[in-house]
Parts: structure tokens; sequence; C-alpha cells
């Protein structure tokens, strides 16, 4: 079960990055081009710039490659991986579930059989 909560954070989480970003294409729009923004360099570091290029921006796909697209083909592909990552927490969930399930008819079935062990050893002590 830990197994199955730990995926489902590192889901949400990626999610969730997955939502900002979107969010922040929204931003890129003719009327601030040339404005001065803040740049991350590292989760705590930012530097200066200036955003010259509102119709085109570079996506992080992972393992340290970048991919140039234009805004529009960007909020597509955000769209997309939220959508995969959705789907993934669902089945996840639902295997979680069914675990769940499991593991509580085991512990019923065992339950049964040790109160009927019990009983068998309170008969054999009685005769």
């Amino acid at each position: 079960m830990e197994l199955f909560t730990n995926s489902l954070q590192q889901l949400k989480m990626a999610q969730t990055k997955f939502q900002e970003s979107g969010e922040c294409l929204d931003k890129i729009t003719p009327e601030n081009e040339g404005k001065q923004i803040l740049v991350p360099l590292t989760g705590s570091m930012y530097v200066p710039g200036a955003l010259s290029d509102v119709n085109n921006v570079l996506i992080d796909i992972g393992t340290g490659y970048y991919v140039e697209k234009d805004v529009t083909s960007a909020k597509d592909y955000f769209k997309r991986k939220i959508k995969f990552v959705t789907d993934q927490m669902e089945k996840i969930q639902t295997l979680a579930q069914e675990k769940l399930r499991l593991r509580e008819a085991v512990k019923e079935i065992i339950d049964v059989r040790v109160d009927a062990q019990l009983a068998l050893q309170q008969q054999t002590v009685k005769t």
C-alpha cells in the first residue's frame, strides 16, 4: 500500500507542475514582448531578463532534453501530459482499492480459521 501511496504522491506533484507550466503559458502574450522578467536558474536563484520571443518557448521534456514549440503546441503538450498523469493516477487508485479489498478478504479468512482452530482446541480440552 505504501508503494501505491508514494506513486500517487509523485504523480500528483508531476500533475501540479504540468498544470503550473500550462498556466504560465497564458501569460506569454504579444503585449508582454520586451517586458522585464525574472528567469529561474535554480529553485531559489533568478536573474533578470526580457521576454524577447512570445511565439515560441522551450519545454523541458525530461532527462535534460528541451524542445522548442510555439505557445499553442506547448499548451497542447501540457494538456496531454496532464491527461496522461491523471489516467495513471486513476489506474493506481483502482489497483490500490483492489489490493485493499483482497487484503481485507484474506484477513477475514484468517480470522475465521483462527476462530475455528480455537473452538476445536477448546472442544479437545473439554473432552
